[in-house]
């Protein structure tokens, strides 16, 4: 069997750690050519850096070190991307930072900081990234494809996160109008939206308080893993995903269902 994603080449955002590591493991088994790009090669959930693992396995990748709110950073990445593999088939956006605070206990700088990377990030990734592709030759009915990390939580509220809420949801309205001024031109973007995702990193979103919360909201018998979001990202990002463009796919064990 061919394997979904041979020969095309794609640059994810925070790969090196929870969903984005898990996107980058499951395309390359799908014989992607990877670029992954954040802001360090840690990983914060522990474990070998996403690059020498999926090196040692023998694929196709590279690495670059970049912040997505920065606009030089963007560009760089989707040009190197390009210098490497001759072209840009997909960009996956996945970078994303939260507060974990209401509105009365965020300052403006934590507010600009969380829009700067979850918004502005996908913004200035999604415009470097199409900018290449509208120069590109149309295969199997694309020039490119955009599949975007939304959440659940930019279609309800985010539980004392405001700023994190406020970005998904406008990560939602991009996908939809990127992929609407943009379809004839054979550039199609999606997103995929999660629920409850449990990475294995540490902080406040593996507290017993939010894991109960998530666990009683969740109809299915147990919560999200990161490659229950890889396996929706590869769909879209796949020749299978066809006359489908500025969709909102929920990963949420039926969270939203309920």
């Amino acid at each position: 069997m061919s394997k979904r994603l041979a020969g095309k080449s794609v640059l994810i955002t925070g790969a090196s750690s929870g969903i984005g590591r898990a996107i980058a493991r499951r395309f390359a088994a799908e014989d992607a050519r990877l670029m992954l790009a954040d802001l360090t090669m840690d990983v914060r959930e522990g474990g070998t850096p996403t690059l020498e693992l999926l090196r040692a396995d023998g694929y196709e990748v590279d690495f670059i070190q970049i912040d997505v709110a920065s606009e030089d950073d963007t560009v760089r990445a989707v040009q190197q991307t390009v210098a490497r593999y001759g072209r840009l088939d997909v960009l996956v956006n996945d970078a994303a930072i939260g507060t974990g605070k209401r509105l009365t206990d965020t300052s403006l700088a934590e507010w600009d900081r969380t829009l700067a990377v979850n918004l502005t990030g996908v913004f200035l990734m999604s415009r470097a990234a199409v900018n290449q592709m509208l120069t590109q030759d149309i295969r199997n009915e694309a020039r490119g494809r955009l599949v975007n990390i939304s959440s659940q939580h930019g279609m309800i509220a985010c539980p004392e996160d405001i700023a994190y809420g406020t970005s998904k949801s406008g990560v939602i309205y991009m996908t939809r109008q990127i992929a609407a001024d943009y379809a004839k031109d054979h550039i199609i973007c999606n997103a995929v939206a999660p629920g409850k995702i449990v990475t294995g990193k540490p902080g406040r979103a593996a507290e017993p308080r939010w894991m109960d919360y998530s666990t009683s909201r969740t109809p299915m018998p147990r919560l999200g893993r990161p490659d229950d979001v890889a396996n929706a990202a590869l769909f879209l990002a796949s020749d299978e995903a066809t006359f489908m463009t500025g969709e909102n796919i929920l990963v949420d064990g039926g969270w939203m269902a309920s």
